[in-house]
């Protein structure tokens, strides 16, 4: 059966540009009603299916168990932050230490898959806010970061997504992300550029400053290896 001609016209003409709809991850409104384990059934039998389809063995000892092991990476791992249930909860703070500067977490390890090839995205974001009477726990920057991440993505959503929930845990606007990741599709298929790497950014209110968005990019440009 061959692929129909209009879908692999659009497909080529698409490319690797990194199209999205909008912020919010595009969900079916059933994306929940089976659960974790009824979804590895399924999928376990569709990675066998692609596997079979391939010519490979799969009596092979090395083969074998790779359908069980792939569909529990997509549904517990590296898909895992599609569930909403699984949002880290990030409770906040009293900023009584009166801190009225800058606060910002620098390279936080970025593990994404990227939604048009399913390769990973491997990268660093480097986020910060500037308080208005609440802080939050610096690790649950870390978290929402690796919940956004975990799931197929496009880097320019990954951003915004970030900027945005923390937007909504400290009830402020003035949070910023930046993110400089490389992305297998373009490294290792396609144009090979091993080289190249994506960087992206949401600069919310006083971030859309310059002189607070200059002070926030010297920041993240600090050496701060240990």
């Amino acid at each position: 059966m061959k692929i129909d001609k209009a879908l692999e016209e659009e497909i080529q003409a698409m490319g690797d540009d990194h199209i999205m709809t909008s912020y919010e991850t595009p969900l079916r409104e059933d994306a929940f009603d089976l659960s974790d384990d009824e979804k590895i059934v399924s999928i376990r039998k569709d990675v066998a299916n692609i596997m079979q389809t391939l010519g490979l063995d799969m009596t092979d000892d090395s083969l074998k168990g790779t359908p069980n092991r792939v569909a529990k990476m997509f549904v517990k791992e590296i898909f895992g932050g599609l569930h909403p249930d699984r949002r880290p909860k990030a409770s906040t703070f009293d900023n009584k230490y009166k801190y009225n500067e800058m606060l910002v977490e620098k390279n936080i390890t970025v593990y994404s898959t990227c939604e048009h090839h399913l390769l990973p995205i491997v990268g660093r974001a480097h986020i910060a806010y500037i308080s208005n009477g609440n802080v939050v726990g610096l690790s649950k920057m870390n978290r929402i970061v690796d919940y956004y991440a975990k799931r197929p993505q496009v880097q320019e959503r990954l951003t915004i997504q970030v900027v945005k929930e923390l937007q909504k845990v400290l009830g402020t606007e003035d949070v910023a992300c930046v993110i400089d990741a490389k992305h297998l599709c373009v490294n290792s298929r396609g144009i090979r550029d091993i080289e190249s790497s994506t960087v992206t950014a949401e600069f919310g209110g006083k971030f859309k400053n310059e002189k607070t968005r200059l002070e926030f990019l010297d920041y993240i440009k600090l050496d701060t290896k240990f």
